[in-house]
């Protein structure tokens, strides 16, 4: 393309380009004073300092100052270049782009593509009649109706049905003048072992045409109707001329307009998952065809919204899927959130057992991602031993410093904190040594370090252990053997006291009691100590851990106390008493490390 016609194209394409149209697609703008202002998308902010002037055809934010003109903003959207913006934006418009004159090579491989496509159209009408309008195809017409897929749904997706031949689709695309080779191109046949023919790909299954964006059949995944454990759920046609599996989401071409309006995406892992949400009026939905979740695929799907959920199966092999798919998605700059369909069931068999209504409840509730990870890690990590706290800790770390928000990030540590019972003092330390070593192997912009304050060891040790002396105060022997009270905040010894009153009466400690005995701040504590909820499965390990600080907490004031002594005997040159305390000082510390 020569640069003269480079310059009016990209003149052609700005013209018919309304800034305030393109921006609304990201962001809500709302008019004031003669400009539309929105919170900036470029930096978090809660005060909106993003404007655009639609007259002017620019867009600047006062906050961070990025501005410029609508390519430059589509640019910074979708993580693409300058021109790529320009031709993005061409392709919305309906914009040809120009393009050099091609070589012969270039028209044939043009031309043959154009062949595979003509072949995957005639493929997808064959399939589709053979469903709708043939007497083979009932058994799936009646399979789809159990499954509450309706005639609506099987014309919009197109539905087909593969009959349970060798040659079926072969015949009739061959007898169109097309050769059997192109039909092995095209992914729907398969030539035989002994080089005499080809049979069809698909056969007996119900066929689900998987389209580009622009609605062109490009590919087929095929259902079988009956399970059979010698045969695949699934049987795809591979990748062809055409159709790249990694670089394409299943519905899209139905779903963008809705994706776009509701500036949100919701991402299955099956054809089926989305078909049902899809003709159950939840239309904002893509499948990634049931492969790994691809870069190109959340390039693809950034450029329709901003906020994106997956919806994988509850299935074990779901939830790794969607933990490989979220870092990926997230890279894009896209907000990332998980749905999770309660008692392991997936969005296909959750919308055709409780409806619509019931799953706009479940997108309600969605999950950010770090609580995602978080959970998962939980669940796949023994974190009874400090060894799998520290290895909790470590991988979620990477996952915490992504949040651009200060005080979101204290929330998450101080969570993590609580869930694993370790002290927040070891946490912002171990927070802090991260950053440093992030920093200085990436020499990256150093982020917030927070303050070491005040241990709260004590006051979390205290309120696990209450709890369980709460509910089984027989563990108070226990508790006093190894963790002295004078060791337990002012509060905590008033309510233990309380519990061992009633442990020696034997009677169990209850609200209306303690309603009457304690003080109002030692009830308040009381109440909050009642409502923590702990994993069933940690809940005697947090406990023992509580026991083991507060006993830790007793030793070393006693090693304080002895090295003083020691100390003291030093300086006045009594070093046998020096000796000795040293060797018990110690023999502590021993102790100590033990815990």
């Amino acid at each position: 393309m020569e640069s003269a016609e480079m310059e009016e194209f990209i003149n052609a394409v700005r013209e018919r380009s309304d800034i305030y149209d393109v921006v609304s697609r990201y962001v809500t703008l709302t008019l004031k004073n003669g400009r539309f202002w929105a919170c900036c998308p470029f930096h978090e902010e809660k005060t909106p300092s993003f404007t655009v002037s639609p007259d002017k055809g620019i867009f600047y934010c006062f906050g961070c100052h990025e501005g410029g003109n609508v390519f430059k903003f589509i640019s910074k959207m979708e993580h693409i270049t300058y021109f790529e913006a320009v031709k993005l934006q061409a392709e919305r418009l309906g914009i040809e782009i120009p393009s050099r004159k091609k070589t012969s090579a270039e028209i044939q491989i043009e031309q043959e593509k154009d062949s595979l496509l003509k072949i995957t159209s005639m493929a997808r009408n064959f399939y589709h009649n053979c469903l709708t309008k043939t007497k083979e195809g009932e058994h799936c017409r009646k399979y789809l109706a159990a499954r509450g897929i309706t005639e609506k749904i099987i014309e919009d997706f197109q539905l087909g049905f593969a009959p349970d031949s060798w040659d079926s689709l072969t015949k009739r695309i061959t007898a169109r003048g097309y050769s059997k080779k192109q039909l092995i191109s095209a992914g729907l046949a398969v030539e035989k072992k002994n080089g005499d023919g080809v049979y069809d790909r698909l056969r007996g299954r119900l066929i689900i045409p998987i389209s580009d964006i622009s609605g062109k059949p490009v590919a087929f995944g095929g259902r079988i109707l009956v399970a059979d454990e010698n045969q695949p759920k699934y049987l795809n046609t591979p990748e062809t001329e055409i159709f790249s599996k990694g670089k394409l989401l299943f519905a899209l071409n139905k779903s963008s307009r809705a994706i776009i309006s509701a500036n949100a995406a919701i991402v299955v892992e099956g054809y089926m998952d989305a078909i049902s949400l899809i003709g159950a009026g939840i239309e904002n939905v893509v499948a990634s065809l049931g492969t790994a979740f691809t870069e190109e695929q959340a390039k693809l799907l950034s450029r329709y919204a901003r906020k994106i959920i997956f919806c994988y199966d509850s299935d074990e092999a779901g939830q790794r899927a969607t933990i490989r798919a979220l870092p990926i998605m997230k890279n894009t700059g896209a907000e990332v959130f998980v749905l999770i369909i309660p008692d392991g069931k997936d969005p296909d068999e959750f919308i055709r057992n409780h409806g619509k209504a019931a799953f706009l409840e479940l997108l309600k509730n969605v999950m950010p991602v770090i609580d995602y990870q978080f959970q998962y890690k939980l669940r796949h990590i023994n974190y009874s031993t400090f060894e799998g706290k520290m290895q909790v800790l470590n991988e979620m770390f990477p996952l915490c410093r992504e949040i651009n928000n200060p005080v979101t990030q204290e929330d998450y540590l101080k969570k993590f904190s609580s869930v694993l019972v370790l002290d927040e003092i070891l946490i912002f330390k171990e927070w802090n040594k991260f950053l440093s070593r992030s920093e200085n192997k990436n020499k990256s912009a150093p982020q917030k370090k927070f303050p070491i304050q005040k241990s709260s060891l004590i006051l979390q040790s205290g309120r696990s252990i209450i709890q369980k002396l709460w509910y089984e105060p027989e563990f108070i022997d226990y508790v006093s053997a190894l963790a002295p009270k004078e060791n337990f905040t002012k509060i905590h010894r008033e309510i233990i006291n309380y519990i061992e009153k009633c442990y020696a009466a034997g009677q169990m400690p209850d609200d209306l009691t303690a309603a009457k005995e304690l003080s109002a701040e030692a009830n308040l504590e009381l109440v909050r100590i009642a409502g923590m909820i702990e994993p069933q499965d940690s809940q005697i390990q947090a406990f023992q851990d509580s026991v083991k600080i507060m006993q830790r907490v007793n030793l070393e004031k006693l090693y304080r106390k002895i090295y003083q002594e020691a100390k003291d005997f030093f300086k006045s040159g009594d070093l046998k008493n020096y000796a000795e305390k040293m060797q018990a000082a110690m023999i502590l510390q021993k102790e100590i490390d033990k815990l």
